[in-house]
């Protein structure tokens, strides 16, 4: 039949080309897999990289008012940690970002519907495996990139510190690396202005409108000294704040967040750039 032929192969040719596109766009993702984040990677690379420092993301799973999402301090560590690291290895430093543990302490939280609590035991047995295996495998530098106020990780760290001798272990705070008022109107405490814009940056569809946010208005103790910052007690959320946020979100904004974010990350990468490069035997001046 005449043009029988000339349709198949035309119809050899249209496969020619989806096979080779496909083969284009599996090449291109692996071209754009990020080396210094361990999920992404295979192990093929991983065994032949000399790591100098992992990067272990820590966040929490709670309400962050009306408007942000469940996962708003998994989602900043995640983004954090790989924007922080993606600077690091560009300056030469080789580290690796370790996939992020989604629950943090909220035992203040306990009444929180669906605010997932990981007690500081818990958090020890974790942290305590982890360690363990990067001591086995030679990498003996570890940040705890934290991103919930609830986690304190020092005194698991003395006591690791003490187990793996060899191990030098850091915690820090990535939310407390710049300060706020540089960026933002009103201080945040969870979920205001600074949190409010940096999701609204990183992930703006989960952001619900902010005219149904509450204002983040909350309670403070009675007890002088707690509120002077030299005593401390554990605050019982809905007790403080009716809304779960302790900050006004309704100034902020994407733009706000962009350049917070851009700051911050800077700012945790020159420490992770720091650790790479220092003597775990010549750690003081």
């Amino acid at each position: 039949m005449p043009g029988t032929a000339s349709l198949a192969d035309q119809s050899q040719c249209y496969f020619i080309f989806f096979v080779l596109n496909l083969r284009s766009y599996r090449l291109f993702k692996l071209s754009n897999m990020r080396p210094y984040i361990l999920a992404e990677n295979h192990w093929k690379t991983v065994k032949e990289t000399e790591y100098e420092v992992a990067i272990l993301p820590w966040g929490a799973c709670e309400a962050h008012n009306y408007h942000l999402p469940y996962g708003t301090d998994i989602i900043e560590a995640d983004n954090v940690a790989a924007e922080a690291a993606r600077i690091a290895w560009e300056k030469g430093e080789k580290v690796i970002v370790l996939p992020t543990i989604p629950f943090g302490v909220n035992t203040g939280q306990f009444d929180v519907r669906l605010d997932m609590n990981m007690n500081p035991s818990t958090q020890l047995a974790v942290l305590r495996d982890v360690v363990e295996v990067l001591n086995r495998q030679g990498i003996y530098k570890l940040i705890i990139l934290n991103s919930h106020g609830g986690n304190d990780f020092r005194t698991m760290i003395r006591e690791l510190g003490l187990q793996f001798p060899n191990m030098f272990l850091a915690s820090c705070n990535w939310f407390h690396a710049v300060d706020q008022k540089e960026f933002f109107d009103n201080k945040d405490d969870h979920a205001g202005e600074m949190e409010t814009s940096v999701i609204l940056h990183l992930r703006p569809e989960l952001v619900r409108p902010l005219s149904e946010a509450g204002d983040g208005a909350a309670k403070k103790f009675r007890m002088s000294a707690i509120r002077e910052g030299w005593a401390w007690a554990e605050r019982k959320w809905l007790q403080v704040t009716k809304d779960t946020g302790v900050g006004d979100p309704r100034k902020a904004s994407a733009e706000k967040g962009a350049r917070y974010f851009k700051a911050v990350s800077e700012k945790v990468a020159n420490f992770f750039v720091e650790v790479a490069k220092a003597d775990r035997n010549d750690l003081y001046v």
